[in-house]
């Protein structure tokens, strides 16, 4: 049972080091949304969001209030689309409009974003999945808090290339299509391998369809908090490797003790049942509130100088095992995030030239997630795009992970200018590419098959 004193523990944290909630999700599942008409699907789905999900904000603001807690984001995950849509959708705008649907059921119940514009394609893809990927483009322009997220692969199923040389094409449509905003579409969209069925994090969010009819996810963060932990403990004298995973492991015990009491609020209030909490530490462009500050406290001196690595593996293994005692329910990506526009301390890494794309690919075998709001040059192909995304797919397979790509070709930006998008998104510099070609390798027909460890029935 939690009580007030853990939270007021944390008074510090949250005034001084960042600490927040970052995200109350609420999971909704639109499979009895689905209709032979369009328009009546359309319908559904804006009834049963704004039914459910009326008082969400509202809820988060009152938790956030009574308990002096920061709860930044109330966002809300849905069925991926591709199956609500299959027997009403025949041409890609159809699924235009009901992207519409959504966002204006988002803007209704005030919710920052709303995720599940998805589709789950790993070992192939239906005649909707296309439909619904192919739509993308256009959505993702003409909507406002669509997220949008498609699975290309898994452990047990191997890689979708078809799928993968789809999403490079996508992914610079999408830039083109919102160049006007600094390809700011490519901001809503991942490409994702082994997604998780109850992420409560933008943009890969979706409700899995192993879910409950709806429930409460919440995402934690307080990267300022381990930041502050470690220069404490670092004071006297340089801490041994022990010491220095105690002092990360009962901090990630603390901030996720704050998760669950917001989460089990949040449950009983809107009579929705607690999902899980996803421990992540997600950071911001807010100084102080950076994973790769914390890497330096560990002992690097840039965020990419060798150890990165090596420090990297040994803060996402003690953050979950902190969560995993402070919770009986986490899920999501639980970890350590390593955005760079989202985060000033990866900035100024690859501001200083010690964070390359290659580095970042090399951290993502040990982290949460993967190759996260990364600008690159408006020009890249989509074939290098899609040769990134089976990179990053194949660390995720490989090593039975969830990875993803979230990479915005930046149109009429070239290395060395900066990208602007605003708010939790943050700055970017465009980052170079390598540029030598991987078509006839992404032009291949079929699927990469699954790993031999994946066979264990």
């Amino acid at each position: 049972m939690i009580n007030i004193s853990e939270v007021l523990e944390t008074n510090k944290m949250i005034e001084q080091e960042n600490l927040d909630v970052r995200t109350i999700t609420m999971g909704i599942s639109l499979l009895d949304c689905a209709n032979a008409s369009l328009d009546a699907t359309c319908e559904n789905i804006y009834k049963k969001i704004t039914t459910l999900a009326r008082n969400l904000v509202k809820t988060g603001e009152e938790i956030s209030r009574e308990f002096a807690i920061p709860i930044v984001n109330k966002r809300i995950s849905i069925t991926p689309i591709s199956l609500v849509g299959s027997a009403c959708c025949k041409i890609p705008a159809d699924y235009v409009q009901i992207a519409k649907a959504l966002d204006k059921a988002a803007k209704e119940v005030g919710v920052n974003f709303l995720g599940g514009y998805s589709a789950i394609v790993s070992k192939g893809m239906t005649k909707s999945d296309e439909l619904l990927i192919r739509s993308i483009p256009q959505a993702m322009a003409e909507t406002e808090r669509i997220c949008s997220s498609i699975n290309v692969g898994s452990t047990k199923t191997g890689i979708n290339m078809d799928a993968v040389r789809l999403m490079g094409e996508i992914i610079k449509q999408t830039a083109e299509y919102t160049k006007e905003q600094d390809s700011l579409g490519c901001a809503k969209l991942v490409v994702l391998c082994n997604a998780p069925d109850d992420n409560p994090f933008m943009a890969g969010a979706f409700h899995g369809v192993s879910e409950a009819d709806a429930i409460i996810n919440v995402g934690v963060s307080g990267p300022g908090v381990v930041k502050y932990a470690l220069e404490q403990m670092d004071k006297d004298c340089l801490a041994d490797f022990e010491t220095l995973s105690e002092t990360i492991k009962k901090t990630a015990f603390k901030i996720t003790r704050v998760g669950q009491l917001v989460a089990q609020e949040a449950s009983r209030r809107l009579g929705v049942p607690f999902g899980i909490i996803d421990l992540s530490l997600a950071p911001t462009p807010a100084i102080g509130d950076s994973v790769a500050d914390i890497l330096q406290c560990m002992g690097v001196e840039r965020a990419g100088a060798p150890g990165t690595t090596a420090c990297l593996a040994m803060l996402n293994d003690q953050v979950k095992k902190g969560g995993v005692m402070a919770s009986s329910y986490v899920g999501g990506l639980s970890g350590a995030f390593i955005p760079v526009s989202e985060d000033q301390g990866m900035i100024d890494a690859v501001n200083a030239g010690a964070l390359t794309i290659e580095k970042l690919e090399a951290m993502t075998c040990v982290c949460s997630v993967g190759l996260d709001m990364i600008a690159i040059p408006g020009d890249t192909t989509a074939a290098t795009i899609s040769g990134i995304i089976a990179d990053e797919s194949a660390i995720g397979m490989v090593n039975q992970k969830t990875t993803a790509v979230r990479i915005i070709p930046v149109i009429g930006k070239k290395v060395g200018d900066t990208v602007e998008f605003g708010g939790l998104l943050g700055y970017a510099p465009i980052m170079p590419v390598n540029t030598f070609g991987c078509e006839r390798f992404v032009n291949r027909i079929g699927r990469i098959p699954a790993p031999i460890h994946s066979f264990k029935n």
